[in-house]
C-alpha cells in the first residue's frame, strides 16, 4: 500500500467515524425529542471532518509549490455557505417545531464535497458523497421508526 493510498485509507476511516460519532450524538438528541437528529448531526460532524481532511491534504499539496492558501478559501466557503444554510431553516412557532435543519445541514456537506473536488481531492468526494447517501437511504428510515416509538412512549405515558 502505497503513501497516497494510506493517506486515502485513513481519510475515509475518518470520515465513517465523524459519521458515526455524529449518529450517536443525534441519536441522543432524538431520544430528547429535539428537532436536530440523527441524520443531522451525522452530517455536520461528517462535514467538519471533510473541511479538515481537505485542508491538510490540499496544505500538503500546495504548500511551497503555489501561493495558493486553501485554508483562507476553505474558510470562506466555511462560514458562507453556513450562512446560506441558516436561511433555510424555519421556525413555526404555533408548532413549536424547526424546519429545514438537515437541508441545512446536508448544503454545507455538499460545499465540503465541492471544495475537495476543486481542490482534486476526488475520492474522498466520491466517498463523502456515498456517505451522505448511506445516511439518507440507511438512517433516515431508523430515524423514522424512532420518532414513531418515541411518540407511542409518550402517548402511553399521556394516556396512563
Amino acid at each position: 500500500m502505497g503513501a497516497s493510498s494510506t493517506i486515502l485509507f485513513l481519510s475515509f476511516k475518518g470520515l465513517i467515524l465523524a459519521v458515526i460519532l455524529g449518529a450517536l450524538i443525534g441519536l441522543e438528541r432524538e431520544w430528547a425529542q429535539k428537532s436536530a437528529g440523527i441524520r443531522t448531526f451525522s452530517f455536520i460532524s461528517l462535514g467538519a471532518a471533510l473541511f479538515i481532511i481537505i485542508s491538510r491534504l490540499s496544505f500538503e499539496r500546495y504548500l511551497g509549490v503555489s501561493n495558493l492558501d486553501p485554508s483562507r478559501t476553505l474558510g470562506q466557503i466555511i462560514i458562507g455557505v453556513g450562512f446560506l444554510g441558516a436561511g433555510i431553516i424555519i421556525f413555526q412557532p404555533k408548532e413549536n417545531t424547526i424546519k429545514n435543519l438537515t437541508t441545512a445541514a446536508m448544503i454545507w456537506v455538499t460545499a465540503a464535497i465541492g471544495a475537495a473536488v476543486g481542490l482534486e481531492l476526488y475520492w474522498i468526494a466520491v466517498f463523502a458523497t456515498f456517505l451522505v447517501l448511506f445516511i439518507n437511504i440507511v438512517i433516515f428510515p431508523i430515524e423514522k421508526k424512532m420518532e414513531k416509538r418515541i411518540q407511542r412512549i409518550k402517548d402511553e405515558k399521556k394516556e396512563g
